[in-house]
């Protein structure tokens, strides 16, 4: 089956792609690109997967970069293919030929581009870690590499809508404690739960960050299991694991 990658304009020119679970070689509840190196499906299949992508993005397989994911607000940067992946949730670079990849399962993957700088970036971006400040902190490292903060391009890939992400009040008290404005970001769901946008959320800290455009891709993860993965969906349904997407963007 045919590889389905979505792309934003405001990324291009520049190669890059928000893949869906359409086109991989994982079977049962991992059918299609499962890319996470972290789940238990076979570890063969995985590297199928992730060297289909690295071939779409016309880089090595070794050129496609991830990183050990732990919900942080750390970024890397990175000027060759890792041997080891560092604990970090963000990776930032100038060097043509390399692929940064995120995997997610219902947060935010989100793309960075400076394309007249030369200057690229990706975030796995939680709540936790899009609270602590894993998207400024991304532009603060691309401007590093010498990239201009109103010339760059986000956009978040497929997450979890709003619609599809029940919270408890605790949950909302952190947000509340780190700024009063926040409650813009919830509604009421049934008895004392709230509905988060973590997307709208998400656009909003590039926004004041003074990034030059944010958007979301507006795709569901919870709401399409025949083209996503979902970990609040998994765990609904009670299976005992979840695949990965991946996204990924190049020089």
């Amino acid at each position: 089956m045919t590889l389905e990658i979505l792309t934003a304009d405001s990324l291009a020119p520049l190669r890059h792609g928000f893949f869906s679970r359409k086109g991989g070689a994982s079977s049962g509840v991992f059918e299609g690109l499962n890319c996470g190196r972290g789940s238990s499906d076979q570890s063969d299949i995985v590297r199928i997967n992730r060297n289909r992508v690295a071939e779409a993005l016309q880089v090595a397989p070794e050129a496609l970069v991830t990183l050990h994911q732990v919900h942080s607000a750390r970024v890397v940067r990175v000027d060759a293919p890792l041997e080891d992946r560092p604990q970090a949730d963000a990776m930032v670079t100038a060097t043509p030929g390399l692929a940064l990849a995120v995997l997610t399962a219902d947060c935010q993957p989100v793309l960075f581009a400076d394309a007249r700088a030369g200057v690229i970036g990706a975030a796995h971006a939680g709540w936790r870690g899009t609270l602590d400040g894993v998207l400024e902190a991304t532009l603060a490292a691309m401007e590093e590499l010498g990239a201009d903060r109103g010339d760059i391009s986000a956009v978040i890939g497929p997450t979890i809508s709003q619609g599809a992400y029940e919270v408890g009040p605790e949950f909302l008290d952190e947000f509340m404690a780190d700024d009063s404005e926040n409650h813009r970001f919830f509604v009421s769901g049934d008895g004392d739960r709230y509905l988060f946008d973590l997307p709208g959320y998400g656009v909003h800290r590039m926004r004041t960050a003074g990034i030059g455009a944010a958007e979301w891709t507006r795709h569901c993860t919870y709401s399409d299991p025949a083209r996503f993965y979902s970990y609040r969906r998994a765990t609904h349904a009670g299976e005992a694991d979840y695949g990965r997407l991946i996204s990924a963007i190049r020089l």
